[in-house]
């Protein structure tokens, strides 16, 4: 699949006024008139689909375990550099904890 040049993100209210003044490029109206037949023909005609075969009759899904509460003392520099990066701080934290972990038990296998 081709590397996008410009991405640009957009809210459902801001994406909806677009709608609304009519500067969609989505032609809803003729997706909404295509019969199963024509979707599948579209979908077999894009090169991004070809030779793509998914076997959904083995798919799971899998609840993530629940998140711990904790309350924990951090260097303040620390916690800033985290926080600098927005929302998500959290998230990112606990996969650097996940890393290390990680690192730690395939040493402990050796």
């Amino acid at each position: 699949m081709a590397k996008k040049e410009h991405i640009v993100s957009y809210s459902a209210d801001e994406l909806q006024a677009m709608r609304a003044r009519g500067e969609s490029k989505s032609e809803w109206a003729r997706a909404a008139a295509m019969t199963d037949a024509e979707i599948e023909a579209a979908i077999a005609a894009d090169p991004d689909e070809a030779g793509m075969v998914v076997d959904w009759t083995r798919a799971s899904v899998d609840m993530p375990n629940p998140k711990a509460v904790l309350n924990m003392r951090v260097d303040r520099d620390v916690l800033e550099f985290f926080r600098r990066g927005g929302r998500g701080y959290q998230t990112k934290i606990n996969a650097v904890l996940r890393s290390y972990v990680e690192q730690m038990s395939h040493e402990d296998k050796r």
